[in-house]
């Protein structure tokens, strides 16, 4: 289970709220600490340790594995706040802040390795949570976050940005970035960093280094904000050591965050229930009955095993170009069909070295061809420095047109993936490095990949994926698996159509299901909802057949010689073809992303 230390502390307050005045928990670090073990983390916290402890607080000390720091007497000794929730407006009417003042890093204990991570709330003073950070670092913590404040924002705007810049994670609220960027639009991270900004009742924003994702709220029923955004930032918190792609953390931490101000003050955080999950799409679900029966039937076949990516429009086995190759063309693996009238039109097909290919091969050859002469071209400068015209020619097909329907993004992608690793000091050898050194590989590269241009954007991690199947199942087997690692789904649009054909996911909206069948041009929304389902539909087939996440993706990947987007299925060539639902009209979600 992995473990966050929270400094900052609890408070004892008085909540004047619409309906009632009440007594309650208080205090930015005890929120961030009760959500992130509501979340399934182990929490400990450094802050004032009253004793004895009162009666409000010792649901709060029960659930903490450690309370840390200098002994005090409660009435004194613990911060205190009297706020108004009244009228949809907070207000501090009193505020005594006891011995958390006192608090200084060399309280803290010597060895904070043993930490996920550790979180730093403002304390009060900008000075102070800076001096904080650096004691961290040198006390080993392995990663570290911080939050902001407005009153240190407006008085030590510098101090803030210096905060930003040495956290590791940081979070703030909408007001404290306008104050410190100037605007919403203006906030940014250094490469590798995360900033998380809560938005209120708008949801929230996920940056990472200049890539922005906003995150939708969650419906509610508002009874005491008190402590939102420090609930958002402890579950963000720990879903992130937890392994989940920040975009991933960030939308599982709203749904806390929403049910927590449904509430007074902390209990919902104390319930002892899972926190809630993502909210699944009204339109569209996992059908349970055909994932059993579909399961059950791969677990026979022999068809479904991995695939050892060694075929022509691949380099040969032990090429010494190899890694690099993998690291820049797999993140290329996108949008390979065009668009005409606001449907799709046809997929990308055309002739390269004198053979029709298609789609994710004609990619594939196209790389290898100018790896063999250019060796360094699949290389993190080059990448980064890549132009238009070198892309344009490098891509070009037989008759010299060129046949890639979003080449300005594949563009983008590649330059933002050799300014990352580059900014990172980073090489694909050096990553497999790390992979090497860890007792988790895949978990740490794909930590890596998420703050890596051209693999972080994606929070289902589809390319990550593929890249990662791609180290393990290479005649290198450049990357090993730790035993219980497993590669999430890689959910293309191949894997959904197969999902959607074969019953795995039902659309229940009817309007979505005609656009599907249409090959109409879809929403965000409506791809996500079909993208997501898709990804528990594929996730759930590969832990009950017994297969691995590679066997049961190439089979499904197989299905688009056999199930295809332009001619009628052949069903008799399937293995599946008894148990197929056979809704052969439906298509695929239709909409031009960088993530498949």
């Amino acid at each position: 289970m992995t473990h966050l230390l929270i400094i900052g502390g609890a408070s004892t307050d008085i909540l004047h709220l619409d309906s009632k005045t009440v007594p309650s928990a208080g205090g930015a670090g005890m929120y961030t600490a009760m959500a992130a073990r509501r979340c399934g983390s182990k929490v400990s916290l450094f802050a004032p340790c009253p004793n004895p402890i009162p009666g409000i607080l010792q649901p709060i000390a029960d659930r903490l594995t450690e309370w840390l720091g200098p002994i005090v007497e409660p009435e004194e000794g613990l911060p205190h706040f009297e706020i108004s929730q009244r009228g949809g407006k907070t207000e501090y009417l009193k505020a005594t802040f006891g011995a958390e003042s006192t608090l200084t890093p060399d309280m803290l204990p010597a060895d904070l390795s043993t930490y996920d991570c550790i979180h730093i709330v403002p304390l009060g003073d900008a000075q102070k949570q800076l001096d904080f950070i650096t004691a961290c670092r040198a006390r080993g913590a392995k990663k570290i976050s911080a939050g902001a404040y407005i009153a240190g924002v407006d008085k030590s705007p510098r101090l803030v940005h210096d905060i930003v810049a040495q956290a590791d994670i940081f979070f703030m609220n909408q007001s404290e970035a306008i104050g410190l960027f100037g605007s919403l639009e203006a906030a940014h991270t250094d490469a590798g960093k995360l900033l998380f900004i809560t938005l209120g009742a708008d949801g929230a924003r996920v940056i990472q280094g200049a890539h922005k994702t906003f995150i939708p709220s969650v419906t509610t029923a508002e009874l005491d904000p008190t402590g939102a955004g420090d609930t958002f930032c402890g579950a963000t918190l720990a879903y992130l050591a937890q392994g989940q792609h920040p975009i991933m953390a960030a939308q599982r931490a709203v749904p806390l965050a929403a049910q927590m101000i449904a509430h007074v003050g902390p209990a919902a955080l104390l319930f002892d229930e899972t926190a809630p999950a993502i909210p699944a799409s009204p339109k569209a679900r996992v059908n349970e009955t055909q994932i059993q029966k579909i399961s059950q039937m791969i677990s026979t076949l022999e068809e479904a095993a991995p695939f050892n990516f060694v075929s022509p429009e691949l380099p040969p086995a032990r090429h010494p170009k190899a890694l690099d190759y993998f690291f820049a063309v797999t993140l290329q693996q996108f949008s390979f069909w065009n668009e005409k009238n606001n449907r799709y039109h046809t997929p990308l097909i055309a002739p390269l070295g004198g053979v029709s290919q298609k789609g994710a091969f004609y990619l594939f050859d196209a790389y290898r061809r100018r790896l063999e002469t250019d060796a360094d071209f699949c290389s993190p400068a080059r990448q980064a420095n890549l132009s238009r015209a070198d892309l344009l020619e490098i891509l070009k097909s037989d008759d010299g047109t060129d046949p890639m329907p979003a080449l300005d993004l594949h563009l983008e992608m590649a330059n933002a993936y050799g300014r990352d690793m580059l900014a990172l000091h980073l090489t694909p050898e050096t990553v497999l490095q790390k992979t090497r050194a860890s007792a988790a590989p895949l978990t740490t590269l794909i930590s890596i990949l998420d703050k890596i241009g051209g693999y972080k954007e994606d929070p289902l991690r589809k390319k990550s994926g593929l890249l990662a199947l791609i180290l393990s199942q290479r005649p290198e087997a450049f990357l090993k698996f730790a035993e219980g690692e497993q590669v999430e789904p890689v959910i293309d649009y191949h894997l959904m159509r197969s999902c959607l054909r074969a019953g795995l996911v039902d659309i229940l909206d009817e309007r979505l299901k005609n656009k599907i069948a249409n090959r109409e041009l879809i929403s965000p929304a409506d791809e996500w909802a079909i993208r997501h389902a898709a990804y528990r539909a594929i996730g759930q087939v590969v832990a009950l057949s017994g297969k691995s996440t590679g066997a049961v993706d190439w089979f499904f990947f197989g299905a688009r010689k056999r199930c295809p987007e332009m001619t009628e299925p052949e069903c008799n060539l399937c293995q599946i073809d008894s148990i197929c639902a056979h809704r052969k009209e439906l298509f695929q979600p239709v909409l031009r992303t960088t993530f498949y």
